[in-house]
């Protein structure tokens, strides 16, 4: 538990989650903004993160490219010099291509990386040394039970969601005793955009963004260092990585068709979400250039 210096009520605070136009993300903005927090969703879709905005009490909307350390130094001081303190982050945004590795293009491979890990290790760059200052505040990296289970068909999202899980681990403990906490956020398959066309429920149970948004919202309260949803996927793994050998492992994953995001991705049931990422990928690179 935190202690009472640290502690920080819902209804008190001041939010930033990443990614909060869709998804995960503006179910968490939306409960927070339940409990009456002051909330702001950075989105590198401002328009879409304006209209979650204006369907929320105490939201407010901000441009914010993760992948861009000036983009985050303006989002940051903007919230700053509106409401003087930050004390929840919320690093959400993510994004899921699937597919083979071999095919997948570097600039592809690029974007998931710096979206995933670059970009969650510059919010916290950018937010923690100020809530250091202030002694005071807890930081939520949304992984991935895809940061412990490997699984064909997402290698590179696989490597950035352990990259995640384990620079939250990390974080937590090179600033443990400063007032500020990490916690790692760990959803099974969720019900979102992202996994839109694949096959879900079998293998790994299918949750909803308000189930994540429950546990995110909860570790304010807990500070937990992990945090799978549900509760116990995470613990069921590990046991089971450690004590079932591996060809009974392979047996099982052939039983469950681990090999779906190979096999069975429904591609025009994607197409809207995978022509967006086409377009961020193109984007970005040019950008790097």
């Amino acid at each position: 538990m935190p202690h009472a210096s640290t502690r920080i009520a819902p209804q008190d605070a001041v939010v930033l989650i990443t990614g909060g136009a869709r998804g995960i993300g503006a179910a968490t903005a939306s409960l927070f903004a339940a409990h009456g927090a002051k909330v702001w969703i950075g989105d590198i879709d401002y328009g879409e993160a304006g209209a979650t905005a204006a369907r929320l009490a105490r939201a407010t909307a901000i441009p914010l490219d993760v992948t861009n350390r000036e983009s985050w130094s303006a989002a940051v001081a903007t919230i700053l010099k509106t409401d003087g303190h930050i004390d929840v982050l919320i690093n959400n945004a993510g994004i899921m291509p699937l597919g083979a590795f071999a095919e997948e293009s570097d600039a592809t491979t690029d974007l998931i990386i710096d979206v995933n890990v670059r970009g969650m290790l510059a919010g916290m760059r950018a937010v923690v040394p100020h809530m250091v200052t202030r002694g005071r505040g807890h930081v939520v990296n949304v992984a991935s039970m895809a940061g412990m289970i490997p699984i064909p068909g997402m290698v590179t999202y696989n490597a950035s969601k352990y990259g995640a899980l384990g620079a939250s681990l990390a974080a937590r403990q090179e600033y443990a005793g400063t007032g500020v906490t990490v916690s790692a956020i760990l959803p099974a398959a969720v019900r979102t955009e992202l996994a839109s066309g694949a096959p879900l429920g079998k293998g790994l149970p299918a949750v909803d963004p308000e189930d994540v948004a429950t546990a995110i919202v909860k570790t304010l309260s807990t500070r937990k260092a992990r945090v799978s949803v549900p509760g116990w996927i995470w613990r069921l793994w590990s046991l089971t990585e450690t004590l079932v050998p591996e060809p009974m492992m392979r047996l099982g994953r052939r039983v469950i068709d681990d090999r779906r995001a190979l096999t069975s991705l429904d591609a025009e049931g994607r197409r809207a979400y995978t022509d967006r990422i086409d377009r961020q990928t193109r984007e970005h690179a040019k950008e790097a250039k």
